[in-house]
């Protein structure tokens, strides 16, 4: 998962290896993959100024399954749209791989995203006109370009039912959204951000639209990608019982990291 970075902006000087030795020992040699520094964010309401993050700093570690939780209007989906570089904050800095993203031009910040961050949403976000297997492809049609696609596309379709395989849904490559229950159509989402093998997965509630039962199903599928696969996530989430099988919980309040803990 560490093959070079392409964009070519200078590397900032930040450390490579997490030092925190809370971590579960597989990770505390893992590389850093994404690091806040002191990162604030307001948004107006009329011609009130209302702060939602107030200098928040946080480190995310190569294969890490780390979970941001806190009460509604703490700041937790306003940080992940930050990290996901959907946004900007008005101060602080956000690092990727050592290089800092969030003072990146719009169309360098959107590269970055389409290639090396895949996201999964609380609501699924899915083409309805497209069948799952169409939709999983979307990232790759992006990315390379109608041209490239074409001369690529038995490879693409290959790893597109691979992907949809893995959450579940082999038996459902030509159904549309319509057809499938949310818990289906959220499987779909994960395989669409799996598509471009990036390199962070980030996640916004992925279960809040969900009976329990489906968004068991799905913390199945996100646990396997991390524990089996490496693939490192942050999720926000609300849900406690989340939270404790992630291997850091960062709690926010009022736009601040209250607490971190870590799994024993």
């Amino acid at each position: 998962m560490s093959s070079a970075f392409e964009l070519t902006y200078p590397k900032s000087q930040q450390p490579s290896v997490s030092s925190n030795q809370t971590l579960h020992p597989r990770l505390l040699q893992a590389p850093v993959v994404l690091k806040t520094s002191g990162v604030t964010k307001s948004y107006r309401k009329g011609k009130v100024e209302v702060p939602v993050l107030r200098g928040v700093d946080i480190e995310v570690v190569e294969g890490e399954f780390q979970a941001i939780v806190g009460a509604s209007g703490s700041g937790k989906s306003t940080l992940l749209h930050l990290l996901a570089t959907l946004d900007r904050p008005d101060s602080g800095e956000i690092y990727f791989e050592e290089n800092r993203i969030d003072n990146l031009p719009a169309a360098s910040r959107d590269i970055l995203r389409n290639r090396y961050i895949g996201m999964i949403f609380q609501f699924y976000h899915l083409l309805p006109e497209l069948t799952a297997l169409e939709n999983v492809l979307m990232p790759v049609m992006i990315n390379h370009g109608i041209v490239s696609y074409m001369l690529q596309r038995r490879k693409f379709r290959k790893r597109a039912k691979e992907l949809l395989d893995l959450v579940g849904l082999s038996h459902r490559l030509k159904h549309r959204p319509r057809e499938m229950s949310g818990g289906e159509m959220q499987r779909v989402a994960i395989a669409r951000s799996l598509m471009a093998n990036p390199r962070l997965l980030l996640a916004d509630e992925p279960t809040g639209n969900l009976d329990r039962s489906a968004g068991d199903e799905i913390m199945e599928i996100i646990h396997e990608l991390n524990s089996n696969y490496d693939v490192t996530i942050v999720m926000v989430t609300h849900d406690m019982s989340i939270a404790a099988r992630a291997d850091r919980t960062v709690r926010l309040a009022e736009g601040r990291v209250e607490s971190v803990s870590f799994q024993s």
